[in-house]
């Protein structure tokens, strides 16, 4: 695949694949998005109608809430809608605006790097204890299936955009 460009205030290429891979894990994040609101406009109306809500609903909402949040991350990134405060950057030239991007992509990608590690054990550990939620006793290392992956394609955006703005900034 060809190359993207970025949607950032300061555009970077990025290789097709990653593009796309964030294109998709955004889709299951609106999936997930989606039927959480469809599970509670459904317990919502039991509960009017019968007395009893789907059980479990704020279970199923929790989890889908993690796997939707994890699953954006990468197509934030990728389109540059994290918070950016230009104040002092407005006058600067292309490379330095470049070179500070890159810094902030150097700090977002170790943060996520450190993350990722971290869950990973911790999903091995909640997996090992059969850590289970409350009401409909769901194994809670499940939703670390597409968080997982979600985590790691954050890294490599980050990684992507870092490289991109340095190349930029050479080139600038």
């Amino acid at each position: 695949m060809a190359e993207e460009l970025t949607e950032h205030a300061h555009p970077v290429p990025v290789p097709g694949w990653l593009a796309a891979l964030c294109r998709a894990f955004a889709g299951i994040g609106g999936l997930a998005l989606l039927a959480m609101m469809l599970m509670t406009v459904a317990s919502v109306t039991l509960r009017g109608i019968n007395g009893r809500p789907i059980s479990g609903d704020f279970e199923l909402v929790e989890m889908g809430s993690a796997i939707a949040i994890f699953c954006f991350l990468p197509w934030c990134q990728l389109r540059g809608g994290n918070v950016l405060v230009d104040f002092f950057t407005q006058r600067t030239g292309p490379r330095a605006n470049h070179l500070l991007e890159a810094l902030g992509d150097l700090l977002y990608l170790l943060i996520a790097a450190l993350l990722l590690w971290r869950m990973w054990h911790g999903a091995g550990e909640m997996r090992s204890y059969g850590e289970q939620t409350m009401v409909l006793r769901l194994p809670i290392w499940i939703s670390f299936v597409v968080i997982l992956p979600a985590m790691a394609l954050l890294v490599a955006t980050c990684a992507a955009t870092m490289i991109g703005h340095l190349k930029m900034a050479r080139s600038a």
